[in-house]
Formats: structure tokens, C-alpha cells, sequence
């Protein structure tokens, strides 16, 4: 029997460099709230791929799409952080 081997070099070889960094896992982490509420919307949205929509639909879609912005909105708050002014009310 006869081996069949790779005459070339690998194209991708395998190095430490192709795992996500703990920044980036971080970053995954932060988002995920927001890939979810997404992922909510667009199984709504597939749903009404073959019918129409029904006031059920209606509100399903409307409160995934709710919970997209606020996903958002909250995602983004994380970011900014608490504003420190010299103003105090």
C-alpha cells in the first residue's frame, strides 16, 4: 500500500497566535448580552418568513426589538463608564 504525503509545507501552520487573547474573549464577554437580544430579533423576524403576521407576531417583534436597543444601551453605558464632573448637583 502505497502512503499519500503532502509534498508542500503546511499553508496555516499551527502556532500559539491562533487562540483569542483574554482581551478579546473580554470583548466577547461584554457584547454577548447584545448578541443575544439579536439573536431573539432575528428568530422573530424568520418566524414571519412564511406567513403573515399575526398581533402576537407583531408584539413579539416589537418587544425583541426593545430589548436589542436596550441590550445596546446598556452595552454602551459599560463602555463609557460613570462620567466624573466637577459639578456636583
Amino acid at each position: 500500500m502505497k502512503h499519500i504525503i503532502a509534498l508542500q509545507d503546511v499553508v496555516t501552520p499551527w502556532s500559539d497566535g491562533l487562540e483569542p487573547s483574554d482581551a478579546e474573549l473580554n470583548a466577547i464577554e461584554a457584547e454577548m448580552d447584545v448578541v443575544l437580544a439579536e439573536v431573539e430579533l432575528l428568530d422573530a423576524l424568520i418566524v414571519l418568513l412564511d406567513r403573515p403576521a399575526s398581533e402576537f407576531d407583531g408584539r413579539r417583534i416589537r418587544r425583541a426589538h426593545h430589548r436589542v436597543l436596550a441590550a445596546r444601551r446598556d452595552a454602551a453605558n459599560r463602555m463609557v463608564g460613570p462620567q466624573v464632573s466637577g459639578d456636583a448637583a
